[in-house]
């Protein structure tokens, strides 16, 4: 019997077709076989519709993922269920809807106003990477604020969830306040 051992950064890559062995594993989701082969395309980072089945994915997963482009004809904005199904995996934020635009927003106090600029730094270089840029706040001196949605199709994607689980994934602390205890 020969078996095929996949490194474990084959997913990081976007080969043109998926192994024939994850179309076996991802039967029995919860979704139907017609989606398996859609399902498997997302896994893999290669553009689908952003409204199909994501639940088997943690934010750990995405944070492994890589954001496809804005430009992609297949890229719709999801459904406020799918996109609250999603925020589990990317604790800390929020669902907000501005509007009746769905966005994602998360809210630090940092130790000052040019900690406040190192925070953006780094979120900067995670978006860059990317090519996914949220939009960036300062407010007051020590008040950082952002905002992530897919403005090309105003509202959220896939994209945006993979770059709030990167974010999460930020060594953050130097920067922020410690919460006083009482």
């Amino acid at each position: 019997m020969t078996r095929l051992l996949l490194p474990p950064l084959l997913f990081l890559s976007r080969p043109q077709v998926p192994p024939a062995s994850l179309f076996k594993s991802q039967r029995g989701h919860g979704c139907s076989g017609n989606r398996v082969k859609e399902i498997l395309w997302d896994r893999v980072g290669v553009s689908s519709n952003r409204n199909s089945c994501r639940t088997f994915c943690t934010g750990r997963d995405l944070a492994a993922k890589k954001c496809v482009p804005c430009n992609s004809k297949d890229l719709r904005p999801m459904k406020e269920e799918s996109a609250t199904e999603m925020m589990s995996k990317v604790g800390g934020w929020n669902l907000v809807k501005e509007d009746g635009t769905l966005k994602l927003h998360r809210s630090w106090k940092v130790k000052s106003f040019t900690k406040g600029l190192d925070l953006f730094q780094l979120v900067g270089n995670v978006a860059e990477t990317e090519g996914h840029h949220p939009d960036l706040h300062l407010v007051g001196w020590n008040n950082v604020k952002i905002e992530i949605w897919t403005h090309a199709v105003g509202g959220l994607t896939e994209n945006d969830f993979i770059l709030a689980a990167k974010i999460n994934g930020l060594d953050l602390h130097h920067l922020l306040r410690k919460k006083t205890a009482t």
